[in-house]
């Protein structure tokens, strides 16, 4: 019998202060790699629910939720991590965020798998810091000025 694939939805959340994007900064058998906190709404959570829980889970802070900035659908089998993360269809919401309290860096109380520190990372050191979605790092170090459009389809 075919294994059924899975769809989730996920939220992540745009923190940008003084140039810089908080990410989390995770580790596995491939190396390092960042990417924004937030995960995956469970069922009766409205977006902006389990956005919040997940922020507190992850880094341990409190946000204020702006506006939608971008959705993108990821399906694993056709990128280069396929092999690790097989029949995955994620459908994934990037909401602005800003910080409630004042803040410093550290992981929440039920940091996600393979999840080594919360740091915070220049909007134009994006490659370096190895961040995904790929498609975001062009578009996050200059949301000011970019025109992308809130669906970004099927992408890495």
């Amino acid at each position: 019998m075919k294994k059924k694939k899975k769809l989730r939805n996920s939220v992540k959340a745009v923190i940008i202060q003084d140039g810089k994007l908080l990410v989390l900064r995770k580790e596995n058998g491939n190396g390092a790699y960042a990417v924004l906190p937030g995960g995956g709404q469970e069922h009766g959570e409205t977006l902006r629910q389990a956005l919040k829980r997940e922020v507190l889970e992850e880094i341990n802070a409190r946000v204020k939720i702006g506006r939608l900035l971008h959705i993108r659908e990821y399906f694993s089998e056709k990128h280069e991590y396929a092999a690790e993360d097989r029949d995955i269809h994620q459908v994934e919401f990037f909401f602005k965020c800003k910080l409630i309290d004042k803040y410093e860096p550290k992981n929440g109380h039920l940091p996600d798998p393979h999840q080594k520190e919360v740091v915070w990372v220049a909007l134009d050191a994006l490659d370096e810091a190895i961040f995904y979605p790929v498609t975001l790092r062009k578009i996050l170090s200059d949301l000011k000025h970019d025109h992308s459009p809130v669906y970004l389809g099927e992408c890495n």
